[in-house]
């Protein structure tokens, strides 16, 4: 009886330990028939996505582009059957049956002894045997153990018996490589394989391409020949130049696709307007380089072009003549500009010109350098002249030796620069010692700041001898306030005020109370001159010129008031005959006629005419400045105007000699017109020689007078250095002219005609800074009136009660009309080249100055 109850419990423990290995059973099976699936499906989507690769790759490396429509229906047919050949094993696809999954998951678990099928089978005989059921139950329980461990593995496709070559990896790799080429393109390029118009349907398209040259350049657009359907491609077109930088445009319209073929260095860039691709295709390239286009892949045809592109030239500019002083000191500066496509902008730039000192600390300028932009003819200017005055007597930089450079700019931002020329910023002349010493002070600070300490030495030696240096009580305390100011300086700020503080006590100290309304005269006549130059309205320009009548009449005032303080140290004697009078109305007068000729239209000449107000301006205030009696005797100055002129007339003679010597070589020369011919190079030779003597005699006197005063390096030596070269050129002359070389002659006399000039400058330049007065006053009298006059030149001017007239001539609207036609004749014969050159020279001297 007890063999009964423990039966039951191994068969109830049996049969539980057999359910849980059949529902483990059960799930190994389920995934060993998804593993059989998969490797019945996998092949077959292999074949396929490899069959779409061979298409993706082969449209994306542009395959579609290149074949006329027929051969695009040929390879699209062959790629459906290729992929309908791929799907032909997916017929025998099935899903796979229980005894499939017991036999593989048998197989992949060979460390068992078939598991599966052993809880599958059924006892063989009757179970009424219990030694028999007991085995079966052992049986069965040690292979649900084992059941438990089986595990249905991975699918096994085997794709490399099929593939033993490994064609899809190669073809994977295409299809990457491709991906990354066709870019953008990629959706046009597949849509080609498509694209079967013209083969099923006529295909109306056509393709055109032109060129858009850069808006600097001016340019109209260039149109090159397209394709159309029912013509026969162009081929290879003939070059086209074109400039750098031109944008190239080829549409396509009723195109999927343009096989397009570069060769040289063309950049795509991005369509700018991309509602034109919903018509068709259109395509920007840059040209940089020469570069060749072609379009390929159409029925018609190719078309081939073919660029060569022009390089922007730089612009050139350069000095016309040499830097000029005019007006109140401002710098002039003529030049002249050209460019392939136009100057836009135009710049003067300076460079200081430092000594090298040995063992020298770098100077660290607190001041930058006074550059200014330089007015232009046009706004584009491809071929032309201007001029342009600036007045830099207010900067620390003016009376420095720099290096002028002028820089041109065009639209496309090449730069072009002139050879560099070393001048002399104009600077204001002080006549007072004390004011002169704080403009050097100030322009040597500006240049370094680490000189402050020398600055501040000779700041505080100014205030050593007050009652000697600086009697004025204004004076002195604005030299402490100077002292002060740099000596607590903390920042390079602050210096830059003292440096504008030293400008304001040294114009204080040369002017007195007149700096602050001449300071108004001054803005306003370059407020005006700037308008002028900018073009501007007539009622701005209007406005302009009544602050200048009312700035010019506070001038006179102060001046009248300031020369009636100075009377008890003004020179009562009799002035010098030359002075020239100068009433407040010819002042007016000069300035009605700058309005009414910028309102004319005519703003070259009001500026001219504003640079004679301003040197009239200047030569009123000199006269206060000067002091000392006038001497009536010749100057030097005097001497060298005669010389000038007779050198003029010598030049002028010899040229028309040369003429008529060309003129009777043409023709048959006679013996008596020719003897008369070297009589008159004679005559010339003779003239120029006494003229080179003059010159010797004035340079002898000149070196007399530097060595009494004992005169260092300065602007006598510069007078003497030019005029011993326009002796050394007159004597040139002379040679010339006994050879019987008129040309030879002319530009000899054409170098003393410019050193003579030079010297002049130069030997005014001395005059201003330390010489007596230039003459120029108001005086009074019937004497002065009735006395013999000579301008600066040396010419003669008669006498007043014979209907002459001293005061300013302002020309009326006749004498400027007349004197416009002359220059434009004169113009129009120098663009002439073939014109002798003797005679393009003559008119070129007769133009410098304009």
């Amino acid at each position: 009886m007890s063999g009964a109850p423990e039966t039951k419990n191994q068969n109830e423990l049996s049969s539980g330990i057999v359910r849980e290995a059949l529902a483990a059973l059960s799930v190994a099976l389920s995934r060993t028939r998804q593993a059989l699936l998969w490797e019945s499906i996998w092949p077959v989507a292999v074949a396929l996505l490899s069959a779409l690769g061979i298409f993706l790759s082969a449209s994306w490396a542009g395959l579609w582009i290149s074949l006329p429509p027929y051969a695009r229906i040929i390879g699209v047919a062959l790629f459906a059957l290729l992929v309908i050949a791929a799907l032909v094993p997916a017929i025998r696809i099935r899903i796979p049956g229980l005894g499939e999954a017991v036999s593989r998951l048998d197989r992949s678990n060979v460390a068992t002894h078939r598991p599966a099928t052993a809880l599958t089978d059924k006892l063989a005989t009757k179970s009424e045997d219990p030694m028999a059921a007991a085995l079966w139950r052992a049986h069965l329980a040690r292979t649900a153990e084992a059941a438990k461990q089986l595990r249905a593995g991975l699918p096994q496709p085997k794709l490399a018996l099929r593939d033993p070559l490994a064609f899809r990896a190669l073809i994977l790799l295409a299809v990457v490589a491709t991906f990354f080429v066709a870019d953008n393109d990629r959706t046009r390029r597949i849509a080609a394989a498509f694209d079967w118009t013209g083969a099923l349907t006529p295909r109306l398209y056509r393709v055109d391409a032109w060129i858009t040259p850069p808006g600097y350049t001016g340019r109209a657009p260039v149109l090159l020949a397209g394709i159309r359907h029912d013509e026969a491609a162009p081929g290879e077109v003939p070059q086209v130049l074109v400039p750098a930088g031109s944008m190239l445009i080829v549409r396509g319209t009723n195109l999927a696709a343009l096989d397009l073929v570069i060769e040289g260095n063309l950049k795509e860039e991005p369509n700018p307007n991309p509602d034109a691709a919903k018509t068709g295709i259109e395509r920007h390239f840059r040209i940089t380089e020469d570069a060749r286009l072609t379009v390929k892949g159409l029925p018609v045809g190719e078309a081939k072009w073919s660029f060569r592109a022009i390089p922007d030239r730089v612009p050139i500019i350069e000095l016309s003549k040499d830097p000029e002083i005019s007006g109140r000191n401002a710098l002039s500066l003529s030049y002249r500009m050209d460019d392939d496509y136009g100057v836009t902008q135009a710049e003067a730039q300076f460079e200081r010109v430092i000594p090298l000192i040995p063992n020298a600390l770098s100077p660290r300028p607190l001041i930058e350098a006074p550059n200014f932009p330089l007015s232009l003819p046009q706004a584009r200017t491809k071929n032309g002249a201007g001029q342009t005055a600036k007045d830099l007597t207010e900067h620390p930089w003016a009376g420095a030796t720099v290096r002028l450079t002028l820089l041109a700019r065009d639209e496309a931002g090449n730069e072009g620069k002139s050879e560099p020329r070393q001048m002399r910023i104009p600077m204001r002349s002080f006549q007072k010692p004390v004011a002169r010493v704080l403009i050097e002070q100030r322009r040597e600070l500006a240049f370094d700041a680490n000189a402050r300490g020398r600055v501040q030495n000779a700041l505080d030696a100014l205030m050593i001898a007050p009652e000697r240096f600086t009697p004025e009580a204004n004076v002195y305390l604005g030299l402490r306030t100077a002292s002060t100011r740099l000596r607590i300086a903390r920042t390079d700020d602050d210096l830059r005020g003292v440096i504008d503080y030293l400008w304001e006590v040294a114009v204080l100290i040369e002017d007195g109370t007149l700096s602050d309304v001449e300071r108004d005269l001054r803005a306003a006549e370059n407020a005006l001159r700037q308008a002028l130059e900018r073009d501007a309205s007539p009622e701005e320009i209007k406005k302009l010129m009544d602050q200048l009548r009312a700035a010019l009449d506070k001038y006179l005032q102060a001046l009248a008031e300031q020369q009636r303080r100075d009377n008890n140290t003004t020179n009562l004697e009799r002035p010098d005959p030359n002075t020239r009078v100068v009433r407040p109305q010819d002042l007016k007068n000069m300035l009605d006629q700058i309005e009414k000729m910028a309102r004319n239209g005519d703003r070259q000449s009001a500026q001219k005419l504003l640079d004679q107000l301003q040197s009239l301006m200047e030569n009123l205030q000199k006269n206060r400045r000067q002091a000392g009696p006038q001497q009536n005797q010749d100057n030097p100055l005097d001497q060298l105007g005669r010389m000038i002129q007779e050198q003029q007339r010598l030049r002028d003679r010899t040229f028309r000699q040369g003429q008529e010597e060309r003129r009777q070589q043409q023709g048959q020369q006679k013996q008596g017109q020719q003897k008369q011919g070297q009589n008159q190079m004679g005559q010339l030779r003779q003239g120029q020689g006494d003229l080179r003597q003059q010159l010797e005699r004035m340079l002898e006197q000149l070196k007399k007078r530097q060595q009494g005063q004992q005169q260092g390096e300065g602007e006598g030596n510069d007078a003497a250095d030019a005029l011993g070269r326009a002796e050394q050129a007159m004597r040139d002359a002379e040679n010339s002219l006994g050879n019987g070389d008129a040309e030879g002659a002319t530009d000899s006399q054409g170098r003393a005609l410019s050193q003579l000039r030079r010297g002049a400058q130069a030997m005014a330049d001395a005059m201003q800074q330390g010489g007596p007065g230039d003459g120029q006053g108001f005086p009074d009298g019937p004497e002065a009136d009735q006395a013999d006059r000579t301008d600066p030149l040396g010419r003669p001017v008669r006498n007043r009660e014979f209907g002459d007239d001293y005061t300013v001539k302002v020309p009326d609207e006749i004498d400027t009309q007349r004197a416009r036609r002359v220059l434009e004749e004169l113009r129009r014969r120098l663009s002439e080249p073939n014109r002798p050159r003797l005679e393009l020279d003559y008119l070129d001297r007769l133009l410098q100055d304009y």
